[in-house]
């Protein structure tokens, strides 16, 4: 089976795309995702990451119920970020457990609901499940969103015209000042 592109254009591995109507009925039907190094730099670079050294998707879809379907996997990926302080390369695991509920009947969200579901793992059924789009998508979530290098801490900075000082993070208090003025008081009456 040759590789072809799904929807979020990265190459599709054989058996990434599971027609539900080819699934068997009765028991589950297994996966196991291992990209290659050209397809970890796609979902890297999809993701704005610096790189992917590992990345794995196994897990099983099975019926649930008479028209439903569920998919519980794992995702194991080693992920490079940049540090947020000091952009040096971060490296990370990330180590997941993945459910999704694919529903024949998905309660309606009506306009004025604004809440999110207490399932968020309820889907519409669709006619075929894409492994490669809920694995990036399962990676991108479990992604850190502020990675540090060992060691690494924010300085204290400031900025300000020339001529103007510099704001400082005790001036942005804004019950400071009136903590000082009480002190000044009681120690005057004293």
């Amino acid at each position: 089976m040759a590789p072809s592109r799904n929807e979020t254009g990265l190459t599709q591995l054989p058996r990434s795309t599971l027609r539900v109507a080819d699934l068997r009925q009765r028991t589950a039907s297994a996966f196991d995702l291992v990209p290659t190094a050209e397809e970890r730099a796609a979902v890297a670079e999809a993701l704005g990451i610096s790189g992917i050294k590992k990345l794995r998707f196994e897990g099983k879809v099975m019926p649930k119920g008479g028209k439903d379907w569920a998919l519980e996997a794992t995702l194991g990926a080693t992920v490079v970020q940049p540090c947020v302080v000091t952009l040096a390369p971060v490296s990370t695991r990330v180590d997941e457990n993945i459910t999704r509920s694919y529903l024949t009947e998905v309660p309606e969200i009506t306009a004025g609901e604004a809440e999110m579901p207490e399932d968020d793992t309820v889907e519409p059924l669709p006619d075929t499940i894409d492994l490669v789009a809920v694995m990036i998508e399962a990676l991108s979530l479990a992604l850190p969103a502020y990675p540090r290098s060992e060691g690494a801490a924010l300085e204290q900075t400031s900025f300000a015209a020339p001529g103007v000082t510099p704001m400082t993070d005790d001036d942005a208090k804004p019950f400071a000042g009136l903590q000082d003025l009480k002190d000044r008081l009681e120690n005057k009456g004293e």
